[in-house]
């Protein structure tokens, strides 16, 4: 700045020298006058130039083509680049901040709503669109309690108490497609809020799953208890004769038998479930595992009746399957042995083993029994599950033999598939996946 002075000042000086030297009509102290005064004038036309040079450039904004003006104006230009270049990268990197910010919520398992002041929709992921209904262009500074009708929800929003969480069923829930959905509002800057949606859906189901498998167990050998309880109680108070003592104590063990049964199967279960899957390493062929079937499903049906089941098995060629032995018969088993149980005395059991056409293996149990209803064939995997009960605790079954089936042929990558109908019989099928199946030559099958 001082150099600027000193400039002008020179300048000055040297404009009144001119007009004092020149020769001129004032004189020359009139021409000295004179000549500081142009002098003056052209100091301030180059500055108003250069001035006006400066401020068309911040007036346009255009950082990337700065013009080249000299002097206290041109470093002012300079300056006021550098400013304006330090804000737009901080506004870029706060953008791109802002971005990271908003992916990272759109990534979120849970649903995201930013609500204004007046609890107006600004924004929401793509998890929240899914859970409500939303549409960001439509929905736009719409007042959430519009969109978002149920009453649990709406006394909440009013209410004001966030501390705690409401839970709501979804928009586009049905019966088919249940969805409940936990909702807690959270405040933020100037009395706006974030609504966050959570899908507790799964979480209730198994909670309740829970409670249903813990009282169905507890009732399941409540019932057996309570029968040895009453026979020991009768033996311990009551004479009885020889017959009378060995009727009671083949009906105890009857109980114990089911009982063992029940938790064995539980173990069974909970073992599935902790296990690693089973590998592709260890073969077996399907005839000695059929074989084994129909040793036992005729031994069961001796045990149940007199009458006889006719029990065949047919393979389809001779095969090896992998996997693990002991589940895969245990399978197997379940499905022959429920045949056996709910196929009335004479009737027909088959066992099936054939290879499909893409490699697949299936193995499939028939009967001729009563049928199952078309409305219960999606529940019968479920643990305890029964289409009557009465009648499979007098067939002896625990109610979990088809969950263990569930859990094998799961593990395997396999599929099961039930066909039934009323009064003509079931079918249930296990389909190996190609990779667990391999058919044996005829002569490599005889030297087995």
């Amino acid at each position: 700045m001082a150099w600027r002075l000193i400039r002008f000042l020179l300048f000055l000086v040297v404009g009144g020298v001119a007009g004092y030297l020149i020769p001129a009509v004032w004189g020359g102290q009139l021409g000295a006058l004179a000549g500081v005064c142009l002098a003056s004038v052209f100091w301030v036309g180059i500055d108003l130039r250069r001035a006006r040079k400066a401020m068309g450039w911040m007036r346009a904004g255009e950082l990337d083509r700065v013009p080249a003006v000299p002097g206290l104006w041109g470093e002012a230009v300079d300056r006021v680049r550098r400013v304006l270049r330090t804000r737009e990268q901080a506004l870029v990197a706060s953008d791109a901040r802002l971005q990271d910010f908003l992916s990272a919520i759109q990534a979120s398992p849970n649903g995201i709503i930013l609500l204004d002041a007046n609890n107006q929709i600004e924004w929401c992921n793509q998890t929240a669109s899914q859970h409500w209904g939303l549409e960001q262009a439509r929905d736009h500074l719409q007042h959430v309690g519009n969109l978002l009708r149920d009453p649990a929800f709406a006394s909440y929003l009013a209410g004001g108490d966030y501390s705690g969480e409401v839970i709501v069923h979804a928009p586009r829930a049905s019966s088919s497609r249940p969805m409940r959905l936990s909702v807690q509002l959270h405040r933020y800057a100037e009395q706006r809020k974030l609504m966050m949606s959570r899908d507790i859906t799964v979480v209730e189901q198994a909670d309740a799953m829970r409670r249903d498998f813990v009282a169905n167990v507890s009732h399941e050998i409540r019932t057996p208890l309570t029968v040895l309880a009453g026979f020991v109680e009768t033996l311990q108070t009551l004479p009885l004769n020889d017959d009378e003592r060995r009727q009671y104590l083949a009906l105890m063990a009857q109980q114990a038998h089911r009982m063992q049964s029940l938790v064995n199967d539980l173990l069974a279960l909970s073992r599935l479930e902790g296990s690693p899957l089973p590998g592709s390493e260890d073969w077996m062929l399907v005839e000695d595992l059929m074989s084994r079937c129909q040793q036992e499903a005729r031994q069961l049906s001796g045990m149940l009746s007199s009458d006889t089941h006719r029990i065949s098995m047919t393979i389809d060629g001779p095969c090896q399957i992998a996997g693990s032995e002991d589940e895969l018969l245990s399978a197997m088993l379940n499905l022959v042995n429920n045949a056996v149980r709910y196929t009335p005395a004479g009737g027909e059991v088959k066992l099936q083993w054939r290879m499909l056409d893409d490699g697949q293996g299936e193995f499939s149990v028939s009967d001729s029994g009563p049928g199952i209803a078309a409305e219960h064939i999606p529940r019968l995997t479920e643990r305890f599950y029964r289409v009557d009960r009465s009648r499979s605790r007098d067939t002896g079954g625990t109610g979990l033999g088809l969950a263990i089936v569930k859990h094998v042929v799961q593990r395997h990558g396999a599929q099961l598939r039930i066909e039934s109908v009323l009064g003509q019989g079931s079918v249930f099928t296990i389909v190996l996946p190609a990779g667990r199946v391999a058919p044996l030559k005829v002569e490599a099958a005889a030297l087995a």
